[in-house]
């Protein structure tokens, strides 16, 4: 009986690979934006299940190009050092002192980690940050926050010939100001939006701790155009969290990426799912859809 079952198993992995044939050769030399964050970070199973994913798809023609997080991190650091931080509309107040240790955690340990992860499934793997040869240049994106930036400038050659190379880059969301040579915070998605559009991309996945966009069912859209997000976000449908995260998915289509998709990072293989099935896992934001009607689950 056992026997019977492990070669079930095994028929199922060799139809699974079978299956997954048109998906692999439909993004064979395809630029992925991957957003990597949320509570995966923080444990050491999760983390090595990303990092064999990202290899995976390097390993079958992909051009992976990973941009990380760190928020948890960097609190538990401010909270070691006594740093106190303040909020205004939910957004941290980014000072000197802070911004300090943003770059420290995020260029430094948290990149660092994420880079030795994918070297040791095979990968090869390179960190930089978006200061790195002047690859995200950035302006504040209010007053009020300090150091938070918004990149208004992008010189993503640096991306392309690493990956050209057969590297997987890492990228820290940290930026170079446009006077003084500050430095500057940037959300995660943020970057991952700019330099998506900036490259072209033909996907962008933002990987989070949410199933995707909800309709007011509680139901996951797993198909939606921009003018649909956008209806949501005006009825109330999409709030809170969802918001930043649908409007860098828009701005990213709109900027050229060809789909961009909020993806549930708890799945296990999530961008894999996303990429190589059609059942997929979050929700897919493309300004062509097919005419069918959208997938719910």
């Amino acid at each position: 009986m056992r026997k019977q079952t492990m070669d079930r198993d095994w028929i199922a992995t060799a139809r699974t690979l079978s299956e997954a044939l048109p998906y692999l050769q439909r993004y064979s030399g395809a630029v992925v934006v991957v957003k990597f964050g949320g509570n995966a970070m923080g444990d050491d199973e999760a983390m090595a299940e990303f990092a064999r994913d990202v290899v995976l798809m390097r390993q079958v023609g992909v051009n992976p190009v990973v941009v990380h997080g760190g928020g948890p991190m960097i609190n538990e650091m401010l909270t070691k050092l006594g740093i106190k931080s303040e909020f205004v509309r939910g957004k941290r107040v980014t000072d000197k002192a802070t911004v300090e240790v943003v770059e420290m955690i995020l260029s430094g340990l948290v990149n660092k980690r994420i880079v030795q992860a994918i070297n040791d499934q095979g990968g090869r793997a390179v960190g930089i940050s978006g200061k790195d040869d002047d690859l995200m240049v950035c302006e504040a994106d209010d007053p009020e926050l300090g150091f938070v930036g918004r990149p208004v400038e992008m010189n993503v050659q640096v991306i392309r010939d690493l990956y050209n190379a057969g590297i997987i880059p890492v990228i820290a969301p940290v930026a170079t100001g446009m006077n003084d040579n500050e430095t500057f915070n940037v959300n995660g998605d943020t970057a991952a939006g700019a330099i998506a559009g900036a490259l072209k991309a033909d996907r962008l996945l933002l990987l989070t701790d949410v199933a995707g966009v909800k309709n007011k069912a509680g139901e996951v859209l797993t198909q939606l155009t921009p003018e649909e997000v956008r209806a949501l976000i005006a009825d109330g449908t999409i709030a809170g969290g969802m918001i930043p995260k649908t409007e860098t998915a828009l701005k990213a289509v709109e900027e050229g990426v060809r789909a961009a998709s909020i993806v549930d990072g708890r799945v296990p293989n999530a961008s894999l799912l996303e990429l190589f099935t059609d059942h997929g896992a979050g929700s897919q934001i493309r300004s062509t859809e097919p005419r069918v009607k959208p997938r719910i689950r």
